[in-house]
Parts: C-alpha cells; sequence; structure tokens
C-alpha cells in the first residue's frame, strides 16, 4: 500500500513537472512571440514612415547630356480669306515667309534653307536643337514670322516684314512652358495664333527614354521609370498612356473616364483626341474634323469634283477668327484605309431622299473615324445637302461643283468658284452642328417663293437675318458676284436674326436628331419635333445643389467655349467606397445655345475633400507641396 501511495506520489510529482515545464515553454513561447509582435510592428511603423517620407530628387538631367527641342510643325498664313473676298487675282499670288526660332540666343532662320511659298505648311515639319548647360533649370524660347514683301513695278525689291512673333519660357523639371503660349490657353496648347500667322509647334528636351516627359517630373511626380518610354504605358487601364495624361494635366495613376470625357464641349472625347494627337488636336480647344472625298470627271472638258485648297482655307479661317480649329483631311500621309483624298468613280445621283449617300458613307468612309469626323462628298450633281446618312446623325455632307451651272449661272471666276463651293460646305456644315429648320425657322425656309405676299411676309420676319443659312440670301441670284452673305449672322442686324456664331453645337453631329426627315419633308415642319426631356440621370449618382453652386461661383462666367456661355451640373457618387482613389464628383456642361437643341457633356471628374469642397487633381499643387 505504501509502495502504491508512493508511485502515485511520484506519478503525481512527475505530472506537475511535466505541467510546469509546459507552463514554462508556453511562458517563454508567448515572450518570445510578444517580443517579436513588437519588433515586427515597430519595423512595419518604421516601414511605413520610410514609405510617408518624401525624399526629393532635385536633379535635371543626370541620364543624359541636356538639351532642348522645338519642332515646327505647321505655319499657316491667315490672309487668303481676305484676298478671296477681293474683286481680282491676289488671292491666287501665294506668300513667301520663313521664321527665326531663338533658343537662349542660339538663333537660326529658315529663310536661306527652307523658305515656304504657301499658304499653309502642312506637315511640312523642322526641329531646331539647343545645347544647354547641365542642371540649367529654364529656357528661353522665342518664334518670330517674317513674309518677304516684293516691293517695286520695274525694279524688283523684296523686303523681309516681321509679322508675328512670341516667347514662352520652358522648365526643365516640369516640362511646361509659359509665357504667350501655355496649358489651358485658348487657342490650345503649342499653338499660337497671331494677327497674320497660326503656329503649331512643340518644345521638349532631350530624353534618354524618348517620352518627352523630363528626368525630374518622372520621379518625383509621376513615380515612373525615367529608363523607360512611359508613351506606351497605361499603369491606371484608362485607354490613355502615361505621356498624353501628364502633358494635359491628368494623373496617369488613376482611372478617368476618357470616353466620356470632353472638356473642350466639342463632341471628340478624350480617347478620340489621344487618337488625333498627331493630327493637331487638344482636349480643351474646340476641333471640328473632316473627311473630303471627291469624284472623277465625266467628261473630257469637265475637271474632277474637289474641295478646292482655297475653299478649305476660306473656312478654317472663318472659323479660327470663332475660336475653333478646323481640319480637312483630303489626303493626308499616314492616314487610315478609305482615310480622306479619294476620287470615287460614281457620282451622287437625286436628291436626298433617295439616300444615296449611303453607298459613300459604308466604303469610302474610314470606320474609325465615325463619330468623330465628319464625312463630305463633293459631286457634279446640282444639289447640296446635310442628311442623315446612318441612323438619324447629321454627320454627312454633299456639296457640287456643276461644270455648267455652277461656273455659268454663279461662280463664272475661278476665286468666285471657290467661295461659292465654301459657302455651301459652310450651310450644310452648319446643320451638322445644330442649326435646323425645325430649331431656326428663318433657316431653310423657301416660302417666299410663293409670291408676292409671302415673300413680303418673309422678309418682315426674317429678311434680318444675314446668314448663308438662310435660302433667301444663299439662293438668289448673284448678278453683281459681291456674294455678300457668305457667312453665319453674327446676330447684329435686327428683330429677327439670329447670332448663328453662339448658336453652334459641335457635337451635335453625333446625337440622334430630335426630327425625321421623311421623303418629301418641307422645312420647318416644328411640329415634328419630339421633344424628349433628356434629363441627367446616373445609376449611383445624383445631382447635388450646393456643390452646383460652389462649382459656378468658383469657374465665374469662363467658358470653355467662350463667348458661349454654360452651365453647370455637379453630380455625386452615392454608392461611394473607402478607397482614396474613387473620384466621387463629375462636373457636366450644357451649353446655352437655345433654339438649337445640345446635350449634356462630362467634362471634370474629381473628389470632396474633408472640408466638403471639390477637389480636383493638380501637378502645380502637387509641386508647390513638394517642394516647399
Amino acid at each position: 500500500m505504501v509502495d502504491i501511495m508512493a508511485k502515485k506520489k511520484k506519478k503525481n510529482n512527475n505530472k506537475l513537472v511535466l505541467i510546469s515545464v509546459i507552463i514554462t515553454i508556453l511562458l517563454v513561447s508567448s515572450s518570445v512571440l510578444s517580443y517579436q509582435v513588437f519588433i515586427n510592428k515597430e519595423e512595419k511603423e518604421e516601414e511605413i514612415v520610410a514609405v510617408e517620407e518624401f525624399i526629393l530628387d532635385d536633379r535635371i538631367s543626370p541620364l543624359e547630356n541636356q538639351g532642348l527641342i522645338l519642332e515646327v510643325l505647321r505655319i499657316r498664313h491667315r490672309g487668303l480669306h481676305d484676298r478671296l473676298m477681293e474683286f481680282g487675282n491676289s488671292w491666287k499670288k501665294t506668300p513667301t515667309f520663313y521664321f527665326k526660332s531663338n533658343i537662349d540666343g542660339l538663333e537660326y532662320s529658315s529663310k536661306e534653307e527652307s523658305p515656304l511659298t504657301t499658304w499653309d505648311s502642312i506637315f511640312f515639319e523642322q526641329k531646331n536643337m539647343r545645347d544647354v548647360e547641365e542642371e540649367q533649370e529654364e529656357s528661353v524660347v522665342s518664334l518670330t514670322l517674317f513674309e518677304i514683301v516684293k516691293k517695286g513695278l520695274i525694279f524688283k525689291r523684296t523686303n523681309d516684314v516681321e509679322k508675328d512673333s512670341f516667347t514662352v519660357t520652358y522648365d526643365y523639371r516640369t516640362g511646361r512652358w509659359t509665357g504667350d503660349d501655355y496649358l489651358n490657353d485658348a487657342d490650345g496648347l503649342g499653338h499660337y495664333v497671331g494677327e497674320t500667322f497660326e503656329i503649331w509647334f512643340n518644345i521638349y528636351p532631350t530624353d534618354i527614354d524618348g517620352d518627352g516627359i523630363p528626368y525630374w517630373t518622372e520621379v518625383n511626380l509621376l513615380d515612373t521609370d525615367p529608363w523607360y518610354d512611359d508613351s506606351k504605358l497605361d499603369p491606371d487601364d484608362d485607354g490613355i498612356p502615361t505621356t498624353w495624361e501628364w502633358k494635359y494635366g491628368y494623373n496617369p495613376n488613376e482611372w478617368d473616364d476618357h470616353r466620356r470625357l470632353d472638356p473642350d464641349v466639342d463632341g471628340i472625347e478624350n480617347i478620340e483626341e489621344f487618337k488625333l494627337a498627331k493630327w493637331f488636336s487638344d482636349p480643351f480647344s474646340p476641333d471640328i474634323y473632316i473627311e473630303v472625298d471627291g469624284t472623277v470627271s465625266r467628261g473630257l472638258f469637265e475637271p474632277e469634283h474637289v474641295f478646292y485648297k482655297e475653299s478649305q482655307q476660306l473656312l478654317i479661317e472663318r472659323f479660327c477668327r470663332h475660336g475653333i480649329n478646323m481640319y480637312f483631311d483630303d489626303g493626308w500621309p499616314g492616314g487610315p484605309v478609305n482615310g480622306g483624298g479619294e476620287l470615287i468613280d460614281k457620282h451622287i445621283s437625286g436628291e436626298q431622299d433617295a439616300g444615296v449617300l449611303l453607298q459613300f458613307y459604308n466604303n469610302h468612309f474610314a470606320d474609325e473615324r465615325k463619330g468623330i469626323f465628319r464625312y463630305m462628298v463633293v459631286g457634279c450633281e446640282s444639289h447640296a445637302f446635310n442628311h442623315p446618312a446612318k441612323y438619324n446623325r447629321y454627320d454627312a455632307v454633299h456639296i457640287y461643283t456643276d461644270n455648267i451651272l455652277f461656273f455659268a449661272m454663279r461662280a463664272w471666276s475661278k476665286r468666285t468658284q471657290r467661295i461659292y463651293l465654301a459657302t455651301q460646305a459652310q450651310h450644310e456644315l452648319g446643320h451638322s452642328m445644330g442649326i435646323s429648320p425645325w430649331t431656326h425657322e428663318g433657316c431653310d425656309n423657301n416660302s417666299y417663293l410663293e409670291g408676292k405676299q409671302q415673300k413680303r411676309e418673309f422678309e418682315e420676319k426674317w429678311g434680318n437675318y444675314y446668314s448663308l443659312m438662310n435660302y433667301y440670301y444663299l439662293n438668289q441670284d448673284s448678278g453683281n458676284l459681291l456674294f455678300d452673305i457668305t457667312d453665319y449672322s453674327d446676330g447684329s442686324h435686327g428683330e429677327g436674326d439670329h447670332n448663328d456664331w453662339e448658336k453652334l453645337y459641335l457635337p451635335a453631329f453625333q446625337t440622334e436628331a430630335r426630327v425625321i426627315e421623311e421623303v418629301l419633308f418641307e422645312p420647318p415642319c416644328v411640329d415634328k419635333i419630339v421633344d424628349e426631356e433628356l434629363k441627367l440621370e446616373l445609376k449611383n449618382w445624383e445631382y447635388n445643389e450646393e456643390l452646383t453652386k460652389q462649382f459656378s461661383q468658383s469657374i465665374g462666367d469662363w467658358s470653355p467655349l467662350d463667348p458661349i456661355k454654360i452651365e453647370w451640373f455637379v453630380l455625386e457618387k452615392t454608392d461611394k467606397d473607402d478607397t482614396e482613389v474613387e473620384k466621387d464628383i463629375r462636373v457636366y456642361a450644357m451649353p446655352d445655345v437655345f433654339p438649337t437643341i445640345p446635350s449634356w457633356t462630362l467634362s471634370y471628374e474629381g473628389k470632396i475633400n474633408s472640408e466638403g469642397n471639390i477637389q480636383f487633381f493638380s501637378f502645380d499643387e502637387i509641386i508647390k507641396e513638394i517642394t516647399k
């Protein structure tokens, strides 16, 4: 019994020892674990501090020999419009001009090597380079245009007359320039409109990865690799690569709705502006693109039917004077299959009711351009019209150069041929920008032909509408060949007049019209309007009146379509997540172009900050923060 008790006691002692050992092990393990957790926590906190700590790399050009490149992409002389509107042949005398560039005192003149004798040097591109001191912060760049003017009747002399000049200061850190041209100015970045010339240009530094983004910006602002070309990368997967987004002030690391964003309200969304970059597009300056095809001659004495270069220049200048850039592809180098400049071996037969534009639209208008470009065909039949080729969208135009009626009755001289062809085109393009008989009653109204009484009534009501959109002026016989009414009206002629220039809605060509032009449609047909109410309704977004007031007050009277005013609407996201990258504000624009019928356009995206205010991404604000 004693042995049994002793054994039990020994067994219990062994259990106690084992339990003690286990407890000791657990305590030691717990201490080690706690210490390890504490160490890891400290290391993690140190890592967080290390991530949050920003070290400015203030070097400018550590990877390459620092220099600056100026590209002169296009120069257009603005004087042809006025020459065409004068009697005589002065329009045939093409100007001769050249430029002088100056980069930090290094001057180059194109006079000796490549003076230009043309109205428009599109696709004649040149560049100058300047070696600068390593780590230089800024360079001053100027460009001056000279016209070579002939003097004297017998002894021919020439004078070099300075016409236009601009100066900018280039910042090697940010890749931005300021001065007479800058990001978000009215005529677009790298586009200067002078009194005599328009100039398109670009400035960028020597750059080891060839994306044009300076080293300082890559390492301090974008957190990109300065050794790798970011014109091919799209880290936020929004369809547009880093280089373009940086150039125009968007954050390449945050998704933007570029398929809908259209800050200049021209109907060309950012994703499309990016695709048109080589053709001078700018997301903050209104652009109109037109693909033009001609038709072949029908006989030995009939010329080819094309849109004359002089007619193009006349329209380009008219729209330029109103802050709108117009581009005609009549055979651009490097254009797409079925791009502009085709001479089609077929002619329009019949008027718009026959729907004959469909065969041209389907087979000769580049598919990737539909919804971006308007399409124009120059034929020989005496019918000009803008009518939907597909769906109910007014993006297709037919104009004509009839070799008998056109030349003999309206335009017997080459000068008036060019004026009248441009007048046709501008009238039909006006329809593609929303000026229609069911919105502007004096437009395309032929009631003055129905009798003397009807003519008097028309003159009383619409006689002051001095516009090529008014048939009363467009179609009357021009016995004096002055072609006084060859432009849109400016609204200054009294009661019944419209200011067409302030009623244009550029995106109208890509939206479904409110009226369907059936066969035998007779304007104005106001009763045919289906006035569907276009409410700004998006799932998970709602109108915020307070933020709308805040934005409208902050932006004041500024408008991307000056002088057309804009009504702004701010929507706030209702199903927000907690991520910092999500944009919870959308700003929409509605141009005040009544009676033209506009729609909504997404202009900006932003966030609500901790103070309840709208905050937009800004490189300038980031630069201020990291350099203070």
